[in-house]
Parts: C-alpha cells; sequence; structure tokens
C-alpha cells in the first residue's frame, strides 16, 4: 500500500493553487527585467518573437535547425533532461500558453470533449512540420511550424501588430494561413478543455512519450483503488486515470489526485522502495481483475 510522502504532502496543498503556479511561472518565461537569453531554449511553448520572452523556443529551434540539416544538440538536451525528470508536467503546470488555454476555459460556455485519437495529431505536426518540411523544403515552405503557429501569432505577431499601429509603421500582417489557425484555436480555447496541448502541440508530444519513464510519474494504488472512476470525471481530457495513469496524452494537472480515495498520487524514483509507474499500474490493474 502507498504511503503518504513528502511529494503526496506537497501536491495535495498545491494542486487547489495549480493556476497560481502557472502564473508564477510567467516571471521566468515572460522577463519583465529585459534579460534576454535567446541562445537558450526554455522547456515550454513559448515564442522566441514575443517581446517579452526570455528563453529561445525549442520546437522554433528544432525546426529551424533541421531547414539547415543541423542537429541541435543544445537544445534536444534541454529538452529530454526535462523530459526525463517531469514528463509532460511541464504542460500542466509551468506552460504559459496552456496557462491562457486553462483560462479561456473557465468562460462558462458549455465544453465539448475532443475523443482521444485527435492527439495522435501532435506527432503529425511534430512530424512533418517541425522535422520533414523544414528538413526537405526549407524554412520558407508555406508549412513551415513558425508559419503556422498560433502561439508565435499570439505573442509575437499580434503584439508586433499593434506596436506599428501605435508608431504610425507600416502593418505587417500575419499571412491568412496563420491568421486563420489563430482565430481557430483562440475560439476553440473557450469550447474545450485545452485544444492546443491535445490535438496539435508538438512539444507536448515529445514530453508526453516520456510519462512512463519520467523521474516523476502517477502512481495508481490498487488496493485503495475501488474502481469507482471519480478520477475518470475529474480528468478534464478525457484519460481514464485508473487505467492509464501516465498516458502520453495526460498534462499531468494531477486533478485526478484529489480523489478521495488517495489512490493515485504523484510518485518519484527518489522514494525508499519505491516502484516505476508501470509495475504499480500492472499491479493495480490485476487486483481490479
Amino acid at each position: 500500500m502507498t504511503k503518504k510522502t513528502l511529494i503526496t504532502d506537497i501536491t495535495s496543498k498545491l494542486v487547489p493553487l495549480r493556476i497560481w503556479v502557472q502564473s508564477a511561472f510567467l516571471l521566468i518565461w515572460l522577463d519583465p527585467m529585459g534579460f534576454r537569453l535567446h541562445g537558450v531554449c526554455g522547456p515550454v511553448f513559448h515564442c522566441y518573437s514575443c517581446p517579452l520572452a526570455s528563453f529561445a523556443c525549442p520546437i522554433g529551434v528544432l525546426a529551424n535547425f533541421s531547414s539547415l540539416h543541423l542537429f541541435p544538440f543544445v537544445a534536444v538536451g534541454i529538452v529530454v533532461l526535462f523530459a526525463v525528470f517531469f514528463g509532460s508536467l511541464l504542460c500542466g503546470w509551468a506552460c504559459p500558453f496552456g496557462l491562457l488555454q486553462d483560462l479561456a476555459a473557465k468562460a462558462p460556455i458549455p465544453k465539448f470533449n475532443l475523443p482521444q485519437w485527435t492527439g495522435y495529431f501532435r506527432y503529425v505536426v511534430l512530424i512533418a512540420a517541425v522535422l520533414a518540411i523544414p528538413f526537405f523544403a526549407g524554412a520558407d515552405h508555406p508549412l513551415f511550424i513558425c508559419r503556422l503557429c498560433p502561439v508565435g501569432a499570439l505573442e509575437a505577431a499580434v503584439p508586433n501588430v499593434v506596436q506599428q499601429a501605435m508608431t504610425g509603421q507600416q502593418i505587417v500582417w500575419p499571412n491568412a494561413l496563420k491568421i486563420t489557425i489563430l482565430i481557430l484555436v483562440v475560439a476553440a480555447m473557450f469550447l474545450s478543455y485545452r485544444p492546443w496541448c491535445r490535438v496539435l502541440c508538438p512539444l507536448g508530444a515529445i514530453l508526453g512519450m516520456f510519462n512512463r519513464a519520467s523521474v516523476f510519474f502517477l502512481r495508481l494504488d490498487g488496493d485503495k483503488c475501488n474502481n469507482c472512476k471519480k478520477c475518470h470525471n475529474l480528468c478534464e481530457y478525457g484519460i481514464e486515470p485508473s487505467k492509464n495513469p501516465n498516458s502520453a496524452a495526460c498534462i499531468r494537472c494531477l486533478e485526478c489526485t484529489t480523489c478521495p480515495t488517495d489512490a493515485l498520487s504523484l510518485g518519484s524514483i527518489f522514494e525508499k522502495g519505491n516502484k516505476t509507474s508501470d509495475s504499480v499500474n500492472s499491479e493495480s490493474l490485476t487486483a481490479q481483475t
């Protein structure tokens, strides 16, 4: 049986405050002091062209290096390092665009749930728009990720247009496809939970692949789980945590850990006598059958 640990105690206190933790990370990603480190990648999806961006976007670096037929060792190393430690925990707790989507979802508008299979489009975006098209067609191709990215449009293109209009400069509008994608994604934010993260985010696709092998993982205690499916209802992303706690589609918001049975918790390989997420999950499934 899983015992209470320091991690679970901290998690139980922080989950109700998640939106404030996300907001606190803005002090890192949106640097008001002007310390620009665009030669270093951040581990979240945030456009380096944003007037307040502290770090480079890892996806933008991957795409641009692919177009130059070079391998971005530092960028890949940073992403893999954070992925190995946290998996998609960064998506749920640190990503600025994730915070924006969470805030939009609070609008009192009926939401529709996206089918799980739509999450595979993230890998299509990663393979095609981030790696293949830049490599074979170059950065000028209209389907190059930075020419489509709604994050870049919202964080960089929109501020630039506003600045140009305020200073009387000639306005340089984003291309029509980029504007269309931005409008669709922003509209979808109010109608569904994290549509960009769930369907199109290439960085989320990378981080999610490490969920089953990351230092921090979701742990299911089969002795406590009574198959009540409350965690299924707590998950706004259509995942069934009691069946697949470390799904690649999970953003690790950790809302499922608030289930009254305490069957789900955030675990770590650093905990003495802890088991891997896969072994615990296998035992719990056996216990339920």
